[in-house]
């Protein structure tokens, strides 16, 4: 794993070959093959031994807060050699849907559940409407991160993610009636 992941500090995933992988590992290529039937495979592996497997659930007195922290953390991570892995293995998955199938079930999977009891948490506790979709609130906030890790349209900065964050909400907050307020008299 080693090796993977020092050769993708220096090369993109489609410059990788079990080749290189096998010459920087001082092992033969029949080795690999042995373990990962594929490049993409032996990435995702060195992905899940070096990225997935810390994961912490943010602690925040509030939902929005739990959000923020979370934002927080992928834009500092995707900004480095995570973003950079996270991009070639979905650009692998679009030829093997098993590398994105893997990619969502052991590590995409993981983190929606726990920011989906986030924001049934802010439901609950009445920061977020009733009628907030988890799921649809989720995609709003984080699949545009995504969308520019593959892009590599624009920075991907703290501003950003809270400005994203913030339009997000502003869908899911709770309205406040005005009592003094009635509404216009139709003409």
């Amino acid at each position: 794993m080693l090796a993977v992941y020092e050769l993708l500090k220096e090369m993109p995933a489609s410059d990788l070959t079990m080749d290189t992988i096998a010459k920087r590992a001082n092992v033969g290529k029949p080795t690999l093959y042995k373990w990962w039937p594929s490049k993409a495979a032996i990435i995702l592996a060195m992905f899940h031994e070096r990225f997935s497997a810390h994961f912490d659930s943010p602690k925040a007195p509030t939902a929005e807060k739990a959000l923020r922290l979370r934002m927080k953390h992928l834009v500092a991570e995707s900004n480095g050699l995570f973003g950079k892995v996270v991009a070639d293995l979905l650009a692998e998955g679009q030829r093997d849907p098993a590398i994105l199938q893997d990619l969502y079930e052991n590590h995409i999977r993981l983190r929606r559940a726990s920011a989906a009891a986030d924001i049934e948490r802010g439901i609950a506790s009445g920061e977020f409407s009733p009628h907030t979709n988890p799921d649809l609130l989720m995609d709003a906030i984080f699949s545009p991160i995504y969308m520019k890790l593959l892009l590599h349209a624009a920075p991907l900065t703290e501003a950003y993610a809270n400005q994203l964050l913030d339009q997000a909400l502003l869908g899911v907050r709770p309205t406040k009636t005005h009592p003094r307020r009635s509404p216009r008299p139709s003409k």
